[in-house]
């Protein structure tokens, strides 16, 4: 089981991240791209290469999210359900079997689950420090694509532009 270390809300955009593993050991690298027409997030890994790319096109509603690898789509990933106390976001994973990420996603305590099994578990309580939260991952699980999905879920649900009328 491997355990890593975010920050919430990831990237301001344009901004570059380390993602810790437990021990505060760097493993990871995110970059923060800005592009005319959308918002790219690239995870590396410490030798710099890409395990996952989120990709965001700025103009549309932020209810979809694409991870890919290489130039392919690995996962889709869409808001499923909101309610005050739980969220629930869908993810079409491409050749695979789907997975539900539900919770208290604004928390950030939540699971991602495959059917009945738990692949990953987020929380804020492994960590004492202020604005971060783990990511446990199952073994055997592609933990970029994980990671991309706590990203991406974090950037959908503090989306600034939702539910929020003009005052």
């Amino acid at each position: 089981m491997a355990r890593y270390k975010m920050r919430q809300r990831l990237l301001s955009i344009g901004e570059d991240y380390t993602i810790e593993d437990e021990r505060g050991e760097p493993v990871y690298k995110v970059d923060g791209k800005v592009l005319r027409i959308r918002e790219t997030f690239v995870i590396e890994d410490r030798q710099g290469n890409e395990v996952a790319t989120i990709r965001e096109k700025k103009l549309a509603l932020r209810d979809s999210m694409k991870i890919l690898r290489g130039g392919d789509t690995l996962a889709t990933i869409r808001k499923a359900w909101i309610s005050p106390f739980r969220d629930k976001f869908n993810v079409d994973v491409e050749g695979g079997e789907d997975l539900v990420a539900q919770g208290n996603i604004l928390d950030h305590e939540y699971e991602i689950r495959r059917g009945s099994q738990t692949v990953a578990r987020i929380s804020k309580h492994w960590f004492t420090i202020r604005d971060t939260y783990g990511i446990e991952t199952s073994p055997g699980e592609d933990d970029g694509l994980i990671l991309a999905l706590a990203v991406a879920i974090d950037e959908m649900a503090h989306d600034p532009d939702e539910g929020h009328g003009e005052s």
